[in-house]
This record gives structure tokens, sequence and C-alpha cells, in this order.
């Protein structure tokens, strides 16, 4: 792990790992879920390290967004992920920081790019865990860099308040035999759930989840529901962005919930769910994390494979695919647009 520069230039960290078949699939694809707990680590600690530089309350950067990731090339076991992290704006109680995932392949010294992602975060005091402490500055190469930062800090803040809006929404649960009398590739055959106890090792040094603890469950849940619906091998191909609207503290039982939004011709979209409920305190259950998965399907060969269509019931599950498809034709102009400025 490479060290941060000077808190004023814009610090950066450099972590690796060699990934092990507990990572993985049973065909040796690397979990996406896998990935971004090491993309979150290292945004945790660059960011709790830079806002530690200054004088007053010690804190812990707590992830409050993940804008939009792809997973631009698959990863296998044996292989060495390089994930690189800086820090390109901060905001009076937020920063910014930007992560490169490259694998290497160390018997033929292959390298590639696998992901890029943007993180937000937020300090929390250790003395007073609801207190949000100042976030020092950073020194930007000119005022463009600086002024592009925050038109994306108050792009990602008006999404965030959007979002909220879908928090009412429940995922009902069904039941296995429920399931297994459902038809083939329809919402309520491929939907899924998760509980966990949020025990001390999924927890900061203020005692609420790590974001990539919970990042991992979630990609989880939403690769059983594509495999449920396709039955075939299937990897994380992207991940719209990833919202934390609330802590979740030790000792909470988490409800990861997973239902199939949209599909496509190559692609299944699927939003996941976050629900925390505190066992120790009279708080009631509240909705902390939401997001969108999408995930392919492969042949034996890692070839992308056509995805049955997804079989609608309801007037609720045609707008949800509706507005999946508006998603999924933004990202798609937004993929051409930046191959179009590459070239």
């Amino acid at each position: 792990m490479s060290a941060a520069k000077s808190s004023s230039t814009s610090p950066s960290i450099q972590i690796c790992r060699i990934m092990r078949p507990d990572d993985a699939n049973i065909v040796g694809n690397v979990h996406g879920g896998t990935i971004l707990k090491m993309i979150e680590e290292a945004g945790c600690i660059i960011g709790t390290r830079h806002c530690n530089t200054q004088s007053g309350d010690r804190c812990v950067a707590a992830l409050a967004r993940v804008e939009r990731t792809d997973f631009l090339h698959p990863m296998f076991i044996g292989e060495v992920a390089h994930v690189s992290a800086e820090i390109t704006y901060t905001s009076k109680h937020s920063v910014e920081v930007q992560v490169n995932v490259l694998s290497e392949n160390i018997l033929t010294g292959a390298k590639k790019v696998t992901n890029k992602a943007a993180l937000w975060y937020v300090p929390f005091s250790i003395k007073d865990v609801d207190k949000i402490v100042e976030v020092p500055a950073i020194d930007y190469p000119s005022p463009e860099l600086q002024e592009e930062g925050r038109k994306r800090y108050e792009a990602q803040k008006m999404e965030r308040l959007e979002t909220k809006e879908r928090n009412g929404e429940v995922i009902n649960q069904v039941s296995v035999p429920e399931r297994h009398m459902k038809e083939p590739c329809t919402v309520g055959c491929s939907q899924s759930s998760l509980i966990h106890l949020v025990g001390p090792s999924d927890c900061t040094l203020l005692g609420f989840v790590h974001g990539g603890v919970t990042m991992k469950l979630m990609d989880e849940v939403a690769g059983i529901v594509a495999h449920r619906h396709c039955k075939t091998n299937i990897v994380t191909a992207s991940v719209d962005a990833i919202n934390f609207h609330r802590k979740i503290n030790k000792g909470c039982v988490i409800t990861v919930s997973g239902r199939m939004t949209f599909t496509s011709n190559k692609s299944m979209e699927i939003e996941v769910f976050v629900d925390a409920d505190p066992l120790a305190s009279e708080e009631g259950k509240f909705r902390a994390v939401t997001a969108f998965f999408t995930y392919i399907s492969l042949d034996k060969e890692n070839r992308p494979l056509s995805v049955p269509p997804l079989n609608l019931e309801g007037e609720e599950e045609q707008k949800r695919f509706e507005e999946g498809k508006v998603r999924y034709l933004q990202n798609k102009a937004k993929r051409l647009a930046d191959k179009e400025r590459q070239q």
C-alpha cells in the first residue's frame, strides 16, 4: 500500500490483493461485490486519512454515495487487483474520491483497467457520531478542475434527494414454495432476499457498517436474482449510483432485497433495497441503501449470451420496466458519446 501525498496536493493511495477462490463464482469470475468492497476500502482509507490531517476532532469517513460504476473487463482467480484512489474534490462536509482498478495477470504480465468509480464520503466525529466534521480543502491543479468538481458535487447532492422518493417502496417477500409456483422469467420467480445480523467485523471504528460490506451483500443478492432468471453464468456489468441514506449501526438486522426490473437482449437490471431493523432500540425499520445493478449472461468462453425476456405481471411491473428502459437507453447513449470523445 503506498503512502498518501501531502494533504494539500490531491492525496492518493494504492492497495493490491491477489484474487482467491472465495472471491469468485464457481467458474472463476471475481464477484463484482468483492471489487466494490476493495474500492470502498481504498476510498475509506484515503478519505479518513485526509480528514484527520487537521487539528480538532478525530473522525471516520462514511460512504454516502457511489456514482455509476462500469465493470469494463472480468477479473479472474489468481489475478492481482491494483486499486488506486485519489481525492479530487472537497466541499465543506464531503470528499470525492476517484478510484481506478487494474487487473494484473502475474503469469503473463498483462494488465487491464477493470473499473473506474467515484465515491462521496462524509466524515463523522469519533467523540460524537452524529457530528459531521469539516473537511480540509485541497489545492486544485486549475480553477477549471475545481469548478468541474463543484458541479459534480451539486449534481450528486440533487440526485441523492431525488432517490429518497423511492424509499417508501417495498419488495414483498416470496416464500420458497410460492416462488417455485411462479411462472419462469417473472419478477416473482427470481426475486431474492438475504438477512444479515450486523456484527463488529462489519463495522467502522464508530460502530456502523462499512459501505463496502453493504455493497458486497447487495451484489450477492442481485447476482442470485440474475442467475435465477437466466440459469447461466452471470457477471456484474455495471452499478448505477448507490445511495446510502442512513447509517446502519452494529446490532441491526438488515434485509437485502432484489427484484428484476428490466431486461434487454443482453442485460438484466436488478433493483436492490437494504432495510435496517435496529433490535436494541425503539426505532423502527428504515430504508438505508438503494441501487440498480446490471448483469450480463455469459457462456463457457465468457462471451455474452442473449437474456430471456422478462414476463411482466401487472401495471406496477410494467411501470418499473419502462423506467428501467429509460435508464438503459440513457446509459447506452452516454457510453456511445464517451466512446466518440475518446476517438
